[in-house]
């Protein structure tokens, strides 16, 4: 979900989609979306509106996991809601930056969507790549990802065929922020649904190690990509 809010938040920022459009987006995906902060809750729109006026300019992407803390700066706090989330937002306002942690919202048997927290956020940029670096190391990550699980005996050997997946970019992105944030969503639903059923404890420590250093490359391309709209900007 964090995803889609940088993709859709840049993309209305620079002026490529309005802010209904890429609401409207965030709710078709995941339903209503509602931001909780010290002063109560809002929704989305709301939220968004009344932050563009206070000086946000930008989105930025936050993938953690234990050991990696990829996106984030701190405080310890934030980081800790954002690592046990597995995702975070950064926004970014001038010289004040805050977190947004996403969490699901149910509500009785009907409702279903995304609450967002806000957390302080530390204003220092998080070491990231950049999208040419991180397609590079995610087609070898690949590579080498391949050429181990094919030569383990067992499920799930190589990649499946994974069609319909749902890691598009909104519109104003690079061509190539698509294809390598498509590739990444790809390889990142592949990882989730490795299975090592049936295998001894040798080749499940290989297709573990492959697997680790493809979702290392695989997190790096997905943060660089929901980037590059501002890299861009920059260019």
């Amino acid at each position: 979900m964090s995803a889609a809010l940088v993709s859709w938040g840049n993309a209305w920022l620079t002026g490529h989609t309005g802010l209904d459009d890429a609401v409207d987006a965030l709710e078709r995906s995941a339903g209503p979306q509602i931001v909780t902060d010290i002063t109560g809750e809002s929704p989305m729109r709301v939220f968004l509106a009344e932050l563009r006026a206070t000086g946000l300019s930008s989105f930025r992407l936050a993938l953690p996991i234990p050991g990696d803390l990829l996106g984030l700066t701190g405080p310890p706090v934030f980081n800790g809601a954002a690592l046990e989330a597995g995702q975070a937002v950064i926004a970014v306002l001038g010289a004040r930056r805050f977190g947004l942690v996403p969490s699901p919202d149910r509500r009785g048997s009907s409702y279903s969507g995304i609450r967002w927290t806000v957390h302080d956020a530390h204003v220092a940029d998080a070491d990231v790549p950049q999208l040419a670096d991180a397609e590079r190391a995610l087609s070898a990550a690949m590579r080498s990802a391949t050429d181990a699980l094919t030569s383990v005996d067992g499920p799930m050997q190589g990649f499946p065929a994974l069609d319909h997946v749902d890691g598009a970019l909104a519109p104003g992105y690079p061509g190539r922020a698509h294809r390598v944030g498509h590739l990444a969503a790809r390889l990142a639903l592949a990882l989730r649904l490795a299975e090592e059923r049936g295998l001894t404890s040798g080749q499940v420590a290989a297709r573990r190690e492959a697997l680790k250093a493809l979702d290392h490359a695989v997190r790096r391309a997905r943060v660089a990509a929901h980037h590059a709209i501002l890299e861009q900007l920059s260019a």
